[in-house]
């Protein structure tokens, strides 16, 4: 219902006439971007955030406008996600109810940060860049390291505040720092999963609100081509999840993030200097 009025309340009829008209070629750029992120969070069940985002940023596409992206992509994806999760009971209530109030305050106080520092694009882009390098490293080693059994992870709260302000700031994380945090910690991956996922759906709306309430919807090609590229290779996606090895495309994926990350803080570092 919430994104039903967004959609019917910007998109009038008169300025989806004046949009189309504004078209450019640079949409194909930003439809393969959501082909690729689609393709590789299909096949992994995450790192969409994170692939996007670094395939934007190596664009020349800015943080603020990226993360915004990115997020308001997510809201589609997440929400069909997430139903399908509550769906056939894959969510846990009561861990749900933990997470979806601290995930929307850290999501609007990350976007809001970074929409409010969108003058130093320049400075942050590399620092957003060591973040997406760190999940890079994640992602390698969650492929490398085998699960091992610990204590219940405490203060989920904070946990999922965390999650949502790295995840608005750097354009993914959520599924990476959160999932990967609760099943590591014992939580069964089934119901942590599904929890989450329902929960990225509330994270990503906040985010995308924020961000359009501060720099507003000139972007709206890239995520027009974000949810054009992730349609078409989600059931591509589907159809490969079996056959391709995880592992191997779980190591793959860390490594162009680690790649393209170092190239944004290689050409962002002469800034500080």
């Amino acid at each position: 219902m919430i994104v039903g009025h967004l959609l019917f309340t910007y998109f009038t009829p008169e300025k989806i006439s004046g949009m189309w008209t504004e078209l450019t070629p640079d949409v194909l750029y930003y439809v393969l971007g959501g082909f690729i992120a689609q393709m590789i969070d299909g096949a992994l069940g995450m790192a969409y955030g994170v692939t996007a985002t670094t395939f934007l940023l190596s664009v020349g596409i800015t943080p603020a406008a990226a993360s915004a992206s990115v997020h308001a992509s997510e809201v589609f994806t997440s929400g069909v996600s997430g139903y399908m999760h509550l769906k056939f009971g894959n969510v846990n209530s009561k861990l749900f109810k933990t997470l979806v109030i601290p995930g929307i305050i850290g999501a609007i106080l990350g976007a809001y940060l970074l929409s409010s520092l969108e003058e130093y694009a320049g400075y942050i882009k590399p620092i957003v860049s060591i973040y997406t390098l760190i999940l890079g490293g994640i992602i390698i080693k969650k492929a490398l390291v085998k699960r091992i059994q610990k204590k219940p992870t405490k203060r989920l709260g904070i946990l999922a505040l965390f999650g949502a302000y790295l995840d608005s700031i750097g354009g993914g994380g959520w599924g990476p720092i959160v999932s990967s945090t609760l099943i590591a910690s014992g939580r069964h991956p089934k119901y942590t999963i599904g929890s989450v996922n329902l929960t990225e759906f509330f994270v990503s709306l906040a985010s995308s609100i924020t961000f359009f309430t501060v720099i507003g919807l000139g972007y709206w090609q890239v995520i027009l081509g974000l949810i054009l590229g992730g349609v078409i290779a989600a059931p591509i996606a589907a159809k490969l999840a079996n056959k391709i090895p995880v592992k191997t495309m779980m190591i793959l994926v860390g490594l162009v993030v680690i790649i393209v990350s170092i190239r944004q803080i290689v050409l962002g570092a002469p800034k500080f200097f």
